[in-house]
């Protein structure tokens, strides 16, 4: 996540006596090991894998299960990839760097964070947890931590903004000081969803039905489960799951790339008089709901845009998620 700084509020062109630090907070992810039989030649070697090939479980000894995950975590070394879906969060630190003996103090230390989003431009106010923005007092060393998260729905670029106020009192005197550092990255898409609207012959009592098929491909570099795909249907409307839910099948795992394919039977309740029918003719069936997990359990969700198709015709055409 590339940051950069912006002028402070106040005139004053000296060093803050509190720094900011933002790291974002991920889940880890299981060690991978690469178990290596010994040679068969060998016939001084114990059996089993050569104890170089796998993960360290403590100082000087080693996992002996010979499977590619171990049960050790590793923790990410970068900032990562965001995704549509996800939900981000990161901790904002703001210390005091102002040595013991200074003859400064710092009170009132605030911490404010703001998201703007690519979609409209417009600056979303964070809460922070816990105690939201309430201000502290710092001694020299100390810090005052705050946790702030952010659902994620739309791709481009976003940028945090985390803005740090304090009082810097000394002996004789006292000031206000103020800073602000802007923090920005990309959100991908996490999942392409493209659909298509076929209609199917009217029942004998007169409502109507149509197909609505999707296909849901992994763009993520991570394996998701898909844990749930439902539609919020229009007033009027009613649908039919025709997926894993309902023949017990289990839940489907996406790798990178890989495509599942879904299907509804969407049709109109009793008569269809409650069926909205806007005047250019096109019937609104709804959303599409999906839901996931990672690897390592962190949830996913996304909504795509309204579905629909015309009245006496059939439309089929990708639908942004």
């Amino acid at each position: 996540m590339s940051h950069q700084r912006y002028p402070s509020h106040d005139p004053v062109k000296e060093p803050h006596s509190i720094s900011l630090k933002v790291l974002r907070l991920s889940r880890p992810s299981l060690v991978t090991q690469y178990p290596v039989e010994p040679p068969i030649a060998s016939a001084n070697l114990q059996p089993g894998p050569v104890a170089a090939s796998l993960a360290y479980a403590a100082a000087g000894e080693s996992n002996p299960a010979p499977f590619v995950l171990s049960p050790i975590l590793n923790l990410p070394v970068s900032f990562g990839s965001a995704y549509v879906g996800e939900t981000f969060s990161c901790t904002l630190c703001a210390n005091n760097d102002l040595a013991v003996d200074s003859a400064k103090r710092i009170r009132d230390v605030r911490i404010d964070a703001e998201m703007k989003t690519p979609g409209f431009g417009s600056v979303q106010k964070l809460d922070l947890s816990p105690a939201g923005s309430t201000a502290t007092d710092l001694e020299s060393g100390g810090t005052l931590q705050r946790v702030v998260s952010f659902d994620l729905k739309e791709e481009g670029n976003h940028v945090l903004a985390v803005t740090v106020s304090y009082y810097e009192a000394a002996e004789t005197s006292g000031r206000t000081r103020t800073f602000r550092k802007l923090y920005q990255f990309i959100c991908k898409a996490s999942l392409i969803v493209r659909t298509k609207i076929g209609s199917l012959s009217t029942d004998a009592s007169g409502r109507r039905k149509w197909v609505l098929e999707a296909q849901l491909e992994n763009c993520s570099e991570d394996v998701v489960q898909l844990k749930r795909v439902v539609m919020d249907v229009a007033e009027g409307l009613r649908y039919r799951d025709c997926n894993w839910e309902t023949s017990g099948s289990p839940k489907p795992i996406l790798h990178p790339g890989e495509v599942e394919q879904v299907c509804f039977v969407v049709e109109e309740e009793d008569d269809g008089a409650g069926t909205q029918e806007p005047r250019d003719g096109k019937i609104n069936f709804g959303v599409l709901g999906i839901g996931w997990r990672g690897e390592m359990g962190n949830r996913g969700f996304l909504s795509t845009g309204k579905l629909g198709t015309r009245a006496a015709a059939t439309t089929t055409g990708p639908v942004p998620a």
